[in-house]
């Protein structure tokens, strides 16, 4: 069933599907791009007020990490509306993708990349999904994912799927979101996350999908960085480093294909 059809009759995630693991949905696939078809328009703005413009500069640090030179051809996975995409161009490696499973997406992305003013590499932006990419094995340098790996049906698979279209030695970097370890701001954060930014954000979208109920249940219920570090591992990488931000909302894991 087409996502706008779907998300006409009813939401992608009711409260008693995130009730249980919405990660064990059947129709995981499914749900996730008919919320993310609902809430594109405003996707962006969202991002900004409820991250309260941090989000921008933990993509920024992404491409700080990366260390992009002339030579990379990357690829921005789960690439959503380009933000991190456009970061990375800016950088000018040798090409860039931005791949995404929702079209309606990757819509905001391309009419973003054709405001963009100044020097970089231009951006191409495909549909695509991240458990079958089609590009050639061992024809890319770098790979970001940023906020997108929770919301593959089986992230394992998509991993594997980054190591093969990686040339050896090829980068990838994952920035997802995390717990916080010290008590004052996890408490803080679960406030927020799971009682504020719901509603607020849901308004300002004017969202009836539930994705923004989704957002902190997939969190809560999504692999640590420690267990994130150990799947990465196990898919022909080894984990360099893990860098958390803001007081540990999120985390960037930088890892290097064997």
């Amino acid at each position: 069933m087409p996502p706008a059809s779907r998300s006409n009759r009813a939401p992608a995630w009711s409260p008693e599907d995130l009730a249980a693991d919405p990660h064990a949905a059947g129709d995981k696939a499914e749900r996730v791009e008919s919320m993310f078809t609902s809430i594109a328009p405003r996707y962006d703005l969202n991002n900004r007020l409820h991250s309260l413009w941090r989000d921008q500069a933990w993509r920024r640090r992404v491409v700080a990490l990366a260390a992009v030179t002339p030579e990379d051809d990357v690829l921005d996975l789960a690439c959503g509306t380009g933000d991190l995409t456009e970061l990375l161009a800016a950088a000018r490696p040798r090409s860039i993708v931005g791949m995404d499973f929702t079209e309606a997406m990757l819509e905001v992305a391309r009419a973003k990349a054709s405001r963009r003013r100044g020097a970089g590499t231009p951006a191409t932006y495909v549909q695509g999904d991240a458990m079958a990419i089609d590009l050639p094995d061992a024809s890319v340098d770098l790979i970001t994912i940023a906020f997108g790996i929770r919301n593959v049906t089986e992230p394992g698979v998509a991993v594997g799927e980054c190591a093969r279209i990686l040339r050896p030695g090829g980068r990838l970097l994952v920035l997802e979101f995390s717990t916080p370890r010290r008590w004052i701001p996890r408490m803080l954060n679960e406030l927020y996350s799971r009682h504020i930014m719901p509603r607020t954000a849901t308004a300002i979208a004017g969202d009836r999908s539930g994705a923004y109920h989704y957002l902190p249940r997939s969190v809560q219920t999504f692999a640590d960085p420690a267990n994130l570090a150990a799947m990465i591992e196990s898919q022909q990488f080894d984990v360099r480093r893990q860098v958390p931000q803001t007081f540990g909302i999120c985390t960037i894991t930088v890892a290097d294909r064997r």
